[in-house]
């Protein structure tokens, strides 16, 4: 199979439909399905059901899906590096970003650089430290920006000058509401609803657990959330109270969430990282300067 293929077949997988696929590519209809029909003979699999005009996606269709966009992601990124490796600083950086104020500090680094260099672009992706370090394993994204708790082991990284509270989230008609601040013993009877990235017991020095002690064996988690969006629609349906950071969820007066800090507070830092060994283009490099300068120089 080969790339154009490949992105034939995306393209039918997002129009779920052949003959809008063939529009949107310019092709014909039936050159665009007997690339399909090779690729299924190549593949020994069904990519598509078909009924009354009507195409479905199997689920060799989805897992296929997903590995060939990775694939066309990866050959736009190369061919993009290449594209200015000539050239004086130009090209494209790609940083993922989880939820966090931190993003504040590389949003001014944006700024400083495109300032200097106005032919540098920057892309950001959005997601959890799980999709972010997917994607940088795969080498899709040059840095990545992680809330801890975070496993640094495998990356190089950056200490941010910036974190975020952790606090619990809470509707402004229960109990806690009134707390100026939250003890661990007093979440002990709660119902929670926590980040998964939070509790995960595989992280080395998870500062979060720490914080709990031995008293998190005795929490009721009811809920784990991996968006704080949701997290927050969680509470609001009454099903428990969200521990996470400030300012990720509307916590606004005309909101009926509030945020109660915890005591003693807990900060989640943020880290710059990116793969050992990795090769950076031009722009990407000047990037990571600017970023080193900012992480010693505060």
């Amino acid at each position: 199979m080969d790339l154009r293929t490949l992105f034939y077949f995306v393209t039918v997988a997002k129009e779920e439909s052949i003959t809008r696929a063939a529009n949107a590519l310019h092709i014909t209809q039936p050159t665009l399905s007997r690339q399909i029909k090779d690729l299924e003979d190549e593949l020994g699999v069904k990519l598509f059901t078909r009924s009354n005009h009507h195409i479905h996606i199997t689920e060799a269709g989805v897992l296929l899906n997903h590995r060939a966009q990775e694939l066309l992601d990866m050959s736009e990124k190369l061919q993009d590096e290449f594209k200015y490796i000539d050239k004086q600083i130009e090209g494209n950086v790609y940083v993922g970003c989880g939820e966090t104020i931190g993003i504040q500090i590389i949003a001014e680094i944006f700024k400083d650089i495109q300032q200097e260099y106005p032919n540098v672009y920057f892309h950001i992706y959005s997601g959890n430290a799980e999709d972010i370090e997917y994607r940088l394993d795969k080498g899709l994204l040059d840095f990545g920006i992680l809330i801890q708790p975070a496993n640094l082991n495998k990356y190089e990284a950056l200490n941010l000058p910036s974190s975020d509270r952790w606090g619990l989230i809470t509707r402004r008609d229960s109990k806690f509401a009134y707390y100026n601040q939250i003890e661990r013993e007093t979440l002990i009877d709660a119902s929670l609803i926590c980040s998964r990235q939070a509790i995960d017991r595989t992280i080395p020095n998870n500062e979060f657990l720490n914080w709990f002690g031995d008293s998190y064996d005795e929490a009721n988690v009811v809920a784990t959330f991996n968006l704080a969006f949701n997290a927050g629609m969680m509470v609001k349906a009454n099903i428990g109270h969200a521990i996470s950071l400030e300012n990720l969820i509307s916590t606004s007066e005309e909101n009926e969430l509030c945020f109660i800090p915890l005591y003693p507070a807990l900060e989640a830092k943020h880290n710059i990282v990116w793969r050992k060994n990795h090769t950076f283009s031009k722009a990407a490099r000047l990037f990571l300067d600017r970023a080193i300068d900012v992480c010693e120089n505060g």
